[in-house]
């Protein structure tokens, strides 16, 4: 036997305080946290590698871009100098001191549209130099006033660990019901997608009619998806802020842009998707802070004409979130975004820490000031279900985040729901999907399938499905061309109808083509809600969305609340 005591005249281990050792065992300790490296990139908005600003316009052509003569731009230079900056207001914004700016930004008594009409003009270096100015808090309170849309909103995820089509539908009709504005999806296995955004959008017109739906693919499947009308919008759409990460990617700004206009030309709503730390991430930061880089795909996002953009470190927030100030630099990327007048999803979406109260704080300056959408991806879900790498709040999260919004009084899109509402429409979502299957000659959904989606939590209660048949039957969609108008005509062929006027009516916004308004989102009554006629009107005290009325009693309900006429009876 080997003794664990030290050998003869060996000094004895340090001994630690049990105060240490309980420090040591806290789930914090097992996040990653590394050095700055400005070198290459890894540091959050403090950087000496950043260029200074500067902008000069000669016969209405930028010819030097952040310190850069035109005949050495990069061709992200070239995109944001000939289709993201106004080139009549450019050389007078940047002119401006750039604490001046940040000031208008905090101060209620300057418009939001006044802001606007300078920042249509700043340079990536120059919109870095002022946000760098500003504090956490100061970044919430430009929020608050810089958002697009005066009504916050919410988006989930709803995915499945064995690409379930009938549980996306049961998750998607309960996501829906809770208040999420938007819908998302995507798979393990590609060949899946059809199913799965089948059952996505049926599930979501279930549960409330309105919300609008994605499934988050190659970029080829997911745009005849949407061309299909099986989807609403798009947003996975990636962009990069160095030339060298796009090159990687077979792409460029024009590209990303041409793929944008085929989105618009069928009335899709779509953004574009990037985040602080992608570049570091890839190995091609080319010396920038990780923030300088996100605003250059903001900007490019802007020259592009996309209606919005999802940003908040989509899909790499443990890079910022492992160096010092990481996390203020995704709010400031969030602002950004508001300060060109771009609609905002947030981010939220990705797990990036072991500690409950790190995971608080990060969504706590997009839920206390308001955003587009929250979270561009709150898991409707288990995280074990999570596809898309599991999100910072997951269904564990829900009653959570309703006690926040009531004792806060701010308004984060979701509410309590009653179990047999719940029960309700996970039921009719999954009855729905099987009629569907059915008259499509789909591989049959069982009853037992049924039961099981109306009171599932996971994948796990779920009965195993034949995945070999599923796939030639999802193949058969696309070969037959099935399209959201045929999922319509069978709904209300097989009885669905409140579910068949729900998808009817979110189709019929494609032609109208107000989706592709700034930060549009659909109501309950399928009134488009958006910039243009939802303007977010935040003038200080007692202006812009104040959670009141009717959303306010509503968002007062909790599972357990006491009776105060009976103290014996809850209320909820």
């Amino acid at each position: 036997m080997t003794s664990t005591l030290p050998a003869a005249g060996a000094p004895a281990p340090p001994r630690t305080s049990r105060r240490t050792e309980m420090l040591e065992s806290r789930p914090v300790n097992l996040d990653g946290f590394v050095e700055e490296w400005p070198e290459k990139g890894l540091v959050a908005m403090e950087s000496d590698f950043d260029p200074a600003p500067s902008v000069r316009v000669e016969n209405g052509v930028i010819v030097e871009l952040d310190g850069r003569p035109r005949a050495e731009f990069d061709f992200m230079d070239t995109f944001i100098a000939d289709h993201a900056l106004d080139v009549d207001v450019a050389e007078h914004a940047n002119a401006v001191p750039s604490a001046d700016i940040a000031r208008m930004l905090v101060d209620p008594r300057v418009t939001r549209a006044e802001v606007l009409d300078l920042t249509r003009g700043l340079t990536p270096a120059k919109l870095l130099d002022v946000v760098k100015l500003l504090n956490v808090v100061e970044i919430m309170m430009s929020m608050q006033k810089m958002r697009a849309r005066r009504t916050p909103a919410n988006q989930a995820h709803s995915t499945s660990a064995r690409d379930n089509p009938v549980q996306v539908a049961a998750d998607a009709a309960e996501a829906a019901l809770r208040g999420f504005a938007e819908l998302e999806t995507t798979l393990g296995v590609l060949r899946y997608a059809p199913l799965v955004a089948i059952g996505l959008q049926v599930g979501a017109q279930a549960g409330r009619g309105g919300v609008i739906t994605q499934c988050a693919l190659e970029e080829a499947t997911e745009l005849d998806l949407g061309m299909r009308g099986i989807t609403g919008y798009a947003e996975t759409i990636s962009v990069y802020g160095t030339e060298s990460v796009f090159v990687d990617g077979d792409d460029t700004p024009w590209s990303k842009t041409f793929l944008a206009s085929a989105y618009a030309s069928r009335g899709i709503k779509m953004r574009f998707t990037s985040g602080t730390g992608s570049e570091v991430q890839m190995g091609n930061a080319e010396g920038r802070s990780m923030l300088f880089l996100e605003i250059r795909c903001i900007l490019m996002a802007k020259g592009a004409g996309v209606q919005g953009l999802q940003n908040g470190s989509i899909s790499c927030i443990g890079v910022p979130g492992a160096v010092p100030g990481g996390i203020r630099a995704v709010a400031a990327e969030n602002l950004v975004c508001n300060m060109v007048d771009l609609e905002c999803a947030a981010g939220n979406d990705q797990s990036f820490s072991h500690s409950a109260m790190r995971r608080t704080s990060r969504l706590m300056p997009q839920l206390l000031s308001g955003q587009d959408l929250v979270c561009s991806g709150f898991s409707g879900v288990p995280n074990s279900d999570n596809m898309f790498a599991g999100s910072n709040l997951d269904v564990e999260d829900y009653d959570d985040w309703n006690t926040i919004q009531r004792d806060l009084q701010i308004d984060g899109g979701l509410r309590h729901v009653r179990e047999p509402e719940i029960l309700a429409v996970r039921e009719k979502a999954a009855r729905a999907m099987q009629a569907v299957f059915a008259e499509l000659d789909l591989p049959r959904i069982t009853d037992d399938e049924v039961e099981a989606a109306t009171y599932a939590n996971s994948s796990a209660d779920y009965p195993l499905r034949e995945v070999l048949e599923d796939l030639k039957g999802a193949q058969s969609v696309m070969d037959r061309g099935v399209t959201g108008l045929d999922l319509v005509k069978i709904l209300e062929r097989t009885g669905f109808h409140d579910i068949a006027e729900n998808l009817l009516a979110v189709l019929r916004q494609r032609v109208s083509g107000d989706l592709l308004q700034t930060s549009a989102i659909l109501d309950g009554d399928f009134v488009p809600r958006a910039a243009i006629n939802d303007a977010n009107d935040y003038a200080g005290p007692g202006t812009g969305y104040r959670l009141s009325g009717e959303r306010w009693t509503e968002l007062k309900r909790l599972r357990h609340v006491t009776s105060a006429e009976n103290p014996e009876e809850e209320v909820s």
